[in-house]
């Protein structure tokens, strides 16, 4: 199949769209094109790690006869476009997914990787891959080259003998590891926020890593007067789960969800649950904004939404969680939002779920209370 043919196919869907957000970018062609010599040598020992949309994977397939790539995306909204993408292209059940772990890259002689946000998530990554990874396996991380930093050079080389840089084409690059050295893996990691008496769990991927982000502190603050007399609460966009261990804390009798679409951070707030002695109080899911829950069946939702999708500022990925907030709360529940106020977001929750006053203010972050019609 033509590269052009191929990726002129694939969508987004079910992911926000906005003009300068693209299914295909110049880091997918880049990675497939540097590592085209391994996948072909090695079609039936190759790991696809966070490929956005499906490019990496479905272009292994297509393109260089790569057979059944095992696939993790930490986005369930990846998970999805890829799906709904190999359907698209002829491609589905082509390839299995799988978590992060050792069973993604057991075995595996060449690894594809979008760089992660985070250095911690990069290090996570590359511990699973030099632990189980063959021990001739190549790890492939491509990025645009304006969010890479020497940085990502050293904690490749925590995990990998030898670490070299491609030359940039079209503003990206791909970073080559090789030499796979004895690792132990680091994650979850936790520590005990003092001012909360909390214990933090984190993945790599996760927000915010195993501290407080200021957000979550400006809604705990608040947090006492969110609908008191709520049966059922829930955390969406749950990160590390920590105003879900909160609530289960402060409130025994109440039913207590979580739910987030990354893999990391799901796994992050059933580690957080479980280091409390929560974790049969904190019930976790993995969810594009609360789907799993019934219309209608939870009295308070608490929320710090993301403003980003990957490194683009994207101030509709908020909505998404709204309207699943306006979706599962019962007429009369509250959403309770927090969110930088530089942003526009009450015109949205107003119009997506129903009145919203501000709870508190500051410079920096806003809480507003949004009631369902």
């Amino acid at each position: 199949m033509d590269p052009a043919e191929l990726f002129a196919q694939l969508r987004r869907d079910p992911d926000v769209d906005a003009p300068d957000l693209v299914a295909v970018d110049a880091t997918d062609r880049l990675l497939l094109d540097e590592a085209a010599a391994d996948l072909r040598e090695h079609p039936e020992g190759v790991a696809v790690l966070d490929d956005a949309y499906g490019a990496l994977t479905l272009g292994a397939v297509a393109l260089h006869g790569v057979t059944r790539p095992r696939v993790h995306q930490d986005a369930l909204v990846g998970e999805l476009a890829l799906a709904r993408n190999a359907e698209r292209v002829g491609l589905a059940d082509s390839y299995d997914g799988l978590p992060l772990g050792p069973e993604l890259v057991r075995g595996t002689r060449v690894v594809l990787a979008r760089a992660p946000k985070s250095l911690h998530a990069l290090r996570e990554l590359a511990e699973v891959v030099a632990a189980d990874a063959a021990p001739d396996a190549t790890l492939y991380v491509g990025a645009r080259v304006k969010h890479m930093t020497h940085a990502m050079n050293d904690v490749l080389g925590l995990a990998f003998t030898d670490v070299s840089a491609t030359l940039a084409r079209q503003k990206s690059r791909v970073l080559v590891a090789r030499g796979p050295r004895p690792v132990e893996h680091t994650f979850p990691r936790c520590r005990e926020d003092d001012d909360l008496g909390l214990v933090v769990c984190a993945h790599g991927a996760a927000f915010a890593g195993a501290k407080v982000d200021r957000g979550t502190r400006a809604l705990l603050g608040v947090l006492p007067k969110a609908v008191p007399e709520a049966a059922v609460a829930l955390d969406l966009g749950c990160g590390t789960g920590v105003l879900a261990g909160e609530l289960a804390r402060a409130r025994p009798g109440l039913t207590v969800f979580a739910s987030d679409q990354s893999a990391a951070a799901c796994a992050s707030a059933r580690a957080t649950a479980a280091a409390n002695e929560l974790a049969d109080r904190v019930e976790v899911r993995r969810d594009d904004a609360a789907g799993s829950l019934p219309e209608g069946s939870v009295d308070l939702v608490v929320c710090n939404p993301p403003f980003h999708v990957g490194t683009t500022v994207a101030e509709n990925a908020a909505e998404r969680l709204f309207a699943g907030a306006a979706r599962v709360l019962r007429p009369g529940g509250e959403l309770w939002c927090v969110w930088n106020s530089h942003l526009s977001h009450r015109p949205a929750l107003q119009r997506i779920v129903g009145p919203t006053r501000q709870v508190s203010r500051d410079r920096t972050f806003t809480v507003t209370a949004s009631t369902r019609r």
